[in-house]
């Protein structure tokens, strides 16, 4: 009788342990009868089961993360790119996710993974690489995730939440011809602005010169105007002087002209005794 209590206890042990099951906040579940889902909805807790008969398959409720592997991809030039993203993601049917998956976490990124690099390729192909360099990522992401959401939870349950782009890498001749590219493209750039530079200099030298020669000829100008009034000053001061004296004038002027003839002292002319250049060296001026 004792063996027999003890068997009766161990059973109902058994029976009671496998009868209960606990849902966490962070987890759904599902109630399975010989493979067949009875039940989807449960709110954390304790609930109850059939023991041996139904089964409880649990799931994380919370956002999950698939970081991919580097893909290659071409752009709209069938230039290659490498891209490197990742992937956050959640269970929003747990029965099409258990019916696509049997709940194997691994077996759900190994489907989702292909469906966010289709919808990556096809958006890299549409874009050229100037519009992926200049920062069209956010475009980009925003369109896979529209494209992944929707195929993932037709076909598995899942909700996708974000698609990222950590980076992307351009293969070493693709980068050595964006740069060759982008330093043509400065090369012009800089001769424009020389040339522009040039011009411009060119112009203000032109009006640097034009300004010097209306300089120079006004100066010219005033020039000739201050000689005039100065010779028709001195003219009336020596008619004035004349007038006042005119034989001490006269000789004056002689002082003058043989300063200049004999000044350096090494001059020799040539006169005839009686020429009017030399009256003042042969009585006082007196034929």
């Amino acid at each position: 009788m004792k063996i027999v209590a003890a068997v009766l206890a161990v059973l109902l042990v058994l029976i009671g342990a496998d009868s209960l099951f606990t849902v966490r906040q962070d987890q759904t579940a599902l109630l399975l009868q010989f493979g067949r889902i009875v039940r989807t909805s449960y709110a954390p807790g304790l609930h109850f089961k059939l023991p041996f008969v139904q089964q409880v398959v649990k799931f994380d409720n919370r956002i999950l993360t698939l970081d991919a592997q580097p893909e290659r991809y071409f752009t709209a030039e069938k230039k290659s790119v490498n891209v490197d993203f990742y992937v956050k993601w959640q269970i929003a049917n747990p029965t099409l996710y258990y019916q696509a998956t049997a709940g194997n976490e691994l077996q759900a990124t190994s489907r989702l993974s292909p469906i966010v690099k289709d919808a990556l390729r096809f958006e890299f192909n549409a874009r050229p690489l100037d519009e992926l360099i200049s920062g069209g990522r956010k475009g980009i992401t925003e369109q896979v995730r529209e494209q992944a959401n929707a195929a993932a939870g037709r076909t598995l349950g899942i909700r996708v939440v974000d698609v990222r782009i950590k980076r992307i890498d351009l293969p070493d001749t693709v980068s050595e011809s964006v740069f060759n590219r982008m330093r043509a493209e400065r090369m012009n750039l800089a001769n424009a602005l020389r040339s522009s530079g040039q011009e411009e200099a060119t112009k203000i030298r032109a009006d640097a010169d034009r300004q010097a020669q209306v300089l120079l000829a006004q100066a010219d100008s005033q020039a000739t105007v201050i000689r005039g009034q100065g010779d028709a000053k001195a003219a009336t001061i020596y008619a004035q002087a004349y007038g006042q004296d005119p034989q001490f004038f006269a000789f004056y002027r002689s002082l003058e002209a043989y300063r200049r003839s004999f000044g350096q002292g090494h001059g020799v002319l040539l006169l005839k005794p009686g020429s009017e250049f030399l009256r003042y060296f042969d009585g006082g001026g007196k034929k």
